[in-house]
């Protein structure tokens, strides 16, 4: 009771923690007021689905619904055609008392321009005393659609056939470049808009004086209006430029106090947000408006502005989600001290807060069917990476923070009234070397058992000279050694122990199966086998442990990284009676073998596929991490992948066959534990198959934004949390695990890391293979593989090389990249430089593996045995 007490205790309290870091982040700007009603702005009617293409003809009610809206706000409005419909703006605008500067759009099309220009002379002769400057084109000099002397041309028209004032919009470096433009016009139309140069928002108020002062310095006698001026309130960065709410909110309000202090006349762009510039200008495009596209304002003019404005509703949606999450594990977990209640609380609230955060960036954005899909794949993919941090959190928590272990198995010594059972121990081997297999017979021989049986297994082994000296050795150690040579034999290792197990003496009660490199401690049986005098334990099982760790500082860091999968997660699984059979230093009640169907020759992983059966059968498991025998660990690079790769592939292959188990429905044969442990072991290969796609993503994206900088788009919020965020996590967690568990040193700890980093590929690539594909064959392991050239080893990581080619060309790109000069590109460079650290340590330990081996010390025994081979 005080426990449940305690727990809900820390999650109302991790909660308020929670919803006090939304309330700081959205801590409300204090920003100069602006009172007074604001000079003019640009006007375009379109909503948020019209484009240019579909809209044909603007309603003149909603014309009329929109200058309403804008009537006690603004003094007057700017058009930028007459066209469409257009040309009852200014009818409108002085029913509603606005002021209009009436604008015709001039381009290459100069059949239009004729339009533009009939329709503008006509308006302009109207009897409509609201009608206060005339503009021929916008910006046509800077989109270089007609030259200088057309432009003029249209304006000395325009000139002749309206008293009118007149002129055009340029940009003001336009201006400066263009002084015959100048001596044409009435006035100066003049856009200043320092988003679009990369000036930091905090620089750009003085930048836009600057610019305005400059141009009337220029020219002292024409009068100059700036029709347009603004900052977007969305929409991707453009250098030191970013585009945000409260950049918007700040421009806004201390360009308008100046310039009403100065006497300067301007147009703010613009009313409404515009949705349909995304094409044209990128996503910022969309988000210069006063209102959003709905016509509502996004802040106060006079007040307090929120970036976002309701960060109460996510805020609140971010703490229900962790309440369930957090409800969801730390209720189930009865034996977990209170900090670890604590870690685990905090991290769900933080994943949780992530994820609503990146939603609400979507939902603030105008989205089209194809962003939507976008962003629906990024957040699916973000709960997967939660789910992956939640569970190694929990992990982290149980381990570090765990009340007592309620099934720590040790070696057992038993009465000497004690019966042993007769163990028949099957040792599968194909192509082994012989120097190496006698070894094993050898400590094999010697094992204190009174009861024993072993049969040696070679399967498909085509040279007489590799398994007839086994085959000698065998009968040379006695009748309880058995040797069988099979031929073309179906079910690679799991066909081979099959046959032995058709050939097993029918008095065995035990099978016990290690593989052909192992050198077994004499001890081994007796002090596991009494295990099996509960029969309710299906199989028993000890850790693989390794006795050529010396020779190499390669096999150094294989051996630790070995380490912390039986130290730490069989451990942990084990308290729960869900660990991994693994197919070496395993032994299993033959009754129940026999029941649940014999080893799964369709499975590369046959014993890990074997133990969810026995669990499916109900029988229970024991595993003691004491160490009974030695075997060798893959001696080449090429061997680690593959091994790696073969568990992954075989793993998956298990998932497919077994799914339905794995599901939270009361048909399940697992019991929740059981069920939680294998999925959450199998995760964190996921997460590197996530990993592998989140890099391809990034690839795409960069090379498109390379491509096309103005229209693309930098998703870095939905990429910080499942790659930055995670990466740096597991390499957290397998840190503080490691000193927790494993007997290493941290610098061990570390060369464990990188191993295991540098294998992160090849479980991307055997999750996706196994998930997809069917029929993998078996991939044997060699022992005593000859160290392959340098060139040899880059060829077998040739994939990797390639990704780490990309991602560095991809870096390279984006520093130089001056658009993206700004914290959302240096943010993606980030995002692109981690993606690259376990391809990194893919070459890192590539070199290391085929670097000179070290002879000292305790490995020069060691070294001579693989010297006889």
């Amino acid at each position: 009771m005080i426990t449940k007490i305690a727990t809900l205790l820390t999650l109302v309290l991790l909660v308020v923690i929670n919803f006090s870091i939304w309330s700081y982040i959205n801590n409300p700007l204090q920003l100069q007021p602006w009172t007074k009603t604001t000079m003019g702005v640009t006007f375009d009617p379109m909503r948020k689905d019209d484009t240019q293409k579909t809209k044909t003809f603007h309603d003149p009610a909603d014309i009329d619904a929109d200058l309403a809206l804008l009537a006690d706000k603004v003094h007057a409005v700017r058009t930028y055609s007459v066209l469409k419909g257009l040309n009852e703006v200014p009818k409108l605008a002085a029913k509603h008392g606005l002021n209009i500067t009436v604008g015709a759009w001039i381009g290459g099309d100069l059949e239009k321009n004729r339009q533009e220009i009939e329709t503008l002379i006509q308006i302009s002769r109207e009897d409509n005393p609201k009608i206060v400057r005339i503009m021929v084109g916008n910006e046509v000099l800077l989109r270089n659609e007609i030259t200088e002397e057309q432009l003029i041309d249209y304006i000395r028209e325009v000139k002749k056939r309206t008293w009118r004032p007149v002129s055009t919009s340029e940009t003001w470096d336009k201006w400066l470049a263009h002084p015959e433009l100048v001596k044409e016009v009435d006035y100066i139309g003049v856009h200043i808009l320092p988003y679009w140069e990369g000036i930091a928002a905090d620089d750009a108020v003085d930048y836009v004086f600057d610019r305005y002062h400059a141009l009337k310095q220029a020219y002292p006698d024409k009068p100059i209006i700036i029709t347009e001026v603004g900052w977007p309130s969305d929409g991707q960065p453009f250098k030191h430029a970013t585009a945000s709410i409260a950049n918007q909110a700040r421009f806004l309000r201390e360009f308008l106090n100046r310039a009403a202090n100065e006497h300067i006349a301007y147009y703010i762009i613009e009313a409404f947000d515009q949705p349909w510039k995304m094409s044209d200008e990128g996503s910022a495009g969309a988000y210069w408006g006063i209102f959003n596209a709905d016509r509502q304002p996004k802040y106060p003019m006079n007040g307090d502005v929120l970036t976002l404005p309701a960060w109460k509703n996510w805020a609140v949606g971010a703490a229900v989600f962790s309440i369930v999450l957090m409800g969801l594990f730390l209720f189930t977990r009865r034996n977990l001290k209170l900090p670890g209640l604590l870690f685990f609380g905090l991290i769900a609230n933080l994943a949780a807060s992530v994820i609503f955060w990146t939603v609400s960036i979507g939902a603030q954005q105008y989205q089209t069917s194809m962003t939507i899909a976008f962003w629906v794949l990024l957040v699916l993919m973000q709960m997967l990476a939660v789910t992956i941090l939640l569970i190694e959190s929990l992990e982290i928590a149980e381990i570090v923070w765990h009340r007592k272990t309620a099934r720590t198995f040790t070696p057992l010594a038993p009465s000497s009234e004690f019966k042993y059972p007769k163990v028949s121990l099957h040792l599968p081997i194909h192509n082994e070397p012989p120097n190496m297999v006698r070894k094993t017979l050898e400590a094999l021989n010697k094992v204190d058992y009174p009861n024993l049986e072993v049969l040696v297994m070679d399967n498909n082994t085509k040279d007489p000279a590799i398994w007839e000296p086994v085959k000698a050795d065998c009968e040379r150690l006695g009748v309880k050694f058995r040797f069988f040579h099979l031929e073309n034999w179906p079910g690679f290792k799991a066909g081979a122990i099959n046959h032995a197990l058709e050939q097993t003496a029918s008095d065995a009660e035990i099978i016990a199966v290690i593989d052909s490199d192992y050198m077994l401690s004499p001890n081994w049986l007796k002090c596991m086998v009494p295990y099996f005098d509960n029969d309710n334990v299906g199989f028993v099982q000890s850790p693989q442990d390794y006795r050529d760790r010396d020779l190499s500082t390669f096999k150094s860091f294989c051996y630790w990284e070995y380490a912390g999968f039986f130290n730490i997660g069989m451990v942990q699984r084990n308290e729960y009676n869900a660990i991994i059979q693994h197919g070496t230093m395993t032994m299993i009640r033959k009754s129940a073998l026999q029941e649940v169907g014999k080893w799964a020759e369709w499975c590369i992983c046959e014993d890990s596929e074997l133990g969810v059966r026995l669990y499916e059968a109900g029988y229970d498991s024991v595993y003691c991490k004491d160490s009974f025998g030695q075997g060798l660990m893959p001696d080449t690079m090429s061997g680690y992948m593959t091994q790696r790769f073969r568990w992954v592939y075989g793993a998956m292959q298990i998932i497919k066959s077994h799914w339905r188990s794995f599901l939270p429905t009361k048909k399940s044969p697992l019991t929740p534990a059981q069920r939680y442990y294998f999925v959450a072991g199998w995760l964190p290969w996921f997460s590197d198959a996530l990993a592998l796609l989140f890099t391809t993503t990034s690839l795409i994206l960069t090379g498109v934004l390379l491509y096309d900088p103005l229209h693309s788009e930098l998703p870095v919020n939905a990429f910080l949390l499942p790659t930055i965020g995670l990466f740096s996590f597991k390499i957290i967690r397998s840190l503080w695990l490691y000193q927790a568990r494993v007997p290493c040193s941290i610098w061990q700890s570390l060369g464990a890391s990188l191993s295991g980093l540098s294998l992160t590929h090849t479980v991307a690539r055997g999750t996706i293979q196994g998930l997809f594909t069917n029929g993998k064959p078996f991939m044997r392991t060699p022992k005593y593989e000859k160290q392959g050239a340098l060139i040899a080893g880059l060829l077998t990581i040739r994939q990797e090389l390639l990704l780490l080619i990309l991602l560095g060309t991809a870096i390279w790109f984006m520093a130089t990249l001056e658009h993206f000069d700004n914290l959302s590109g240096r943010l993606w460079i980030a995002v692109l430089s981690v993606q690259s650290v376990p391809y990194i340590a893919t070459l890192i330990t590539l070199l290391v593996s085929i670097a000179p081996a070290y002879r000292q010390g305790k490995s020069d025994t060691l070294a001579e045995e693989f010297d006889d081979v």
